[in-house]
């Protein structure tokens, strides 16, 4: 099985010293390379496993930590003490190490010999108080790390550790990422705003602005071909409607449709960019709002936020990536409306069009309808119910002096009645713990009204990506309380002003 990860590593450093002789050395060798091994073939690992030579004093370890930061394959590295490695050898590697990091607490064996234990084999097998002393130092550096314990035969573990390689995997997507503003934000909306310098210190991502008319010109530069061999594809895949159809009274709007996704795939490559927002208030020139474009987009791969949400796109990508591989999708989502029945209260969320067909295994049906703002032609679009299933809704929000991701871990149902006269894509669901303890919590969190809607990569992903990225994260899930929502978001405020210090 190809690993979605293929084209990247993870760097497996196993910890050790002289003190033991050449034959133990030659055990932790061997031994560490087996659980390297067994991690690489797990099909819950998403990426290569390397091994490395093991670790034995603090030159080796700084410079096996500079190696790993300097190749751009490696998304992180995993360390693992198979015998006593005094940990102040570790102190100069550990603070030069800027890629993500697991501190994997296993050891060789399952269970105990307990009949042939003898002090060869203690010496051998100190993985319970050598994890402990290099933690121990890992803690007093302040060391952001994903802790995992157990043997690498349990699937909880390989699963554990698949899940932080991922939320490595979505660190270095916005690390790499050039996010592409198709002009500015909607008037007077405060979230969709953000310290753009700021984000780029703290996620890595560089976000700039183009002008909407040098959008307009790529679109009138695309050529007939590429429209023909999009509007084919089109009609191939999805459930275009009649009025759409070659020779439909209204061809040329999906026609146009595809000549606003070929244009903005193509500038978007030409500029190395992964993800883009545009605004239906910012359309220059432009006859559609892209809708059909931007979901083709974001089901290829792309970040996108609506109204110039550059922090939003930022977060899709993320997702993107994260759940590469994994069943189920990612997009830009919007709480819109309540059903308040008590009991039965559910969210609709949705956008004007903009939703990513990947949050469906149902075929999409492309469709023309009014929009009643933007003063535009009327756009295409997809339409479709979001499957039902386990989902979490993030958003990212910028408080001032710190950045706050807030997830909501939900579970997505059918829509109670059919929607007929609702003719964009939605997805319906229900918060966990309930509707009123979610709603208020969200609410004073703070968290916006836009957020990526992942139905792949889980909160699990995200929390690793928080950790990785020392950005605050508030989860409310079916363990949350309101008394104890509000303290949480008390004390991290204290939190993370000390942290951060003066």
């Amino acid at each position: 099985m190809t690993k979605p990860y293929a084209d990247r590593e993870v760097w497996f450093f196993t910890g050790s010293q002289d003190l033991y002789g050449e034959d133990v050395l030659a055990q932790v060798a061997e031994q560490s390379q087996e659980v390297a091994r067994a991690l690489d073939a797990s099909d819950d690992v998403p990426v290569t496993v390397v091994w490395k030579p093991v670790l034995k004093d603090s030159a080796a370890i700084r410079r096996a930590m500079l190696d790993a930061n300097s190749d751009d394959k490696v998304l992180g590295v995993i360390t693992w003490m198979h015998t006593f490695s005094p940990a102040k050898m570790w102190i100069t590697g550990l603070n030069e190490l800027r890629k993500p990091l697991l501190h994997l607490h296993t050891q060789a064996n399952v269970e105990l010999p307990w009949s042939e234990i003898d002090m060869d084999f203690m010496n051998l097998n100190q993985a319970a108080h050598g994890d402990r002393e290099y933690a121990y130092i890992a803690t007093r550096l302040g060391v952001a790390r994903t802790t995992v314990v157990g043997h690498v035969s349990n699937p909880a573990v390989t699963k554990r550790v698949g899940t932080w390689v991922r939320g490595a995997a979505g660190w270095a997507a916005t690390h790499e990422l050039t996010l592409v503003r198709f002009g500015d934000n909607m008037r007077n909306v405060a979230v969709t705003e953000g310290d753009k310098t700021e984000a780029e210190l703290r996620f890595g991502v560089s976000v700039n602005t183009w002008g909407v008319n040098e959008l307009v010109a790529a679109v009138d530069a695309v050529d007939e071909a590429t429209v023909d061999a999009l509007v084919a594809e089109y009609e191939e895949r999805y459930d275009v409607v009649p009025e759409l159809r070659k020779g439909g009274e209204r061809h040329d709007s999906l026609r146009y449709a595809a000549r606003q996704e070929a244009a903005m795939e193509a500038f978007l490559v030409e500029r190395g960019a992964k993800a883009f927002t545009t605004n239906f208030e910012d359309l220059g020139a432009l006859r559609q709002l892209p809708g059909l474009a931007v979901q083709r987009l974001m089901e290829k791969g792309y970040g996108f936020g609506a109204e110039g949400d550059w922090k939003t796109a930022v977060l899709v990508r993320a997702a993107k990536v994260m759940g590469e591989g994994l069943p189920g999708g990612a997009s830009l989502m919007e709480d819109y409306t309540y059903d308040l029945t008590p009991g039965k209260e559910v969210i609709l969320g949705a956008h004007m069009l903009e939703v990513c067909p990947t949050l469906t295994t149902s075929t999409p049906r492309i469709e023309i309808h009014p929009l009643g703002i933007g003063g535009k032609e009327d756009p295409v679009r997809m339409v479709f119910d979001t499957d039902p299933g386990e989902a979490v809704v993030v958003s990212l929000a910028d408080m001032r002096d710190r950045f706050r991701l807030t997830a909501n871990v939900v579970d997505v149902v059918a829509p109670a009645q059919e929607l007929p006269k609702l003719p964009v894509a939605r997805a319906v669901w229900q918060p966990r713990p309930d509707f009123a303890t979610s709603a208020e919590a969200w609410l004073t969190a703070g968290g916006a009204h836009h957020t990526v809607m992942s139905t792949a990569a889980g909160i699990e992903a995200f929390e690793v990506f928080a950790n990785i990225a020392r950005t605050e994260l508030l989860v409310i899930d079916e363990h949350t309380t309101r008394r104890g929502f509000a303290d949480q978001v008390r004390w991290n405020q204290v939190y993370f002003k000390l942290a951060e210090g003066l």
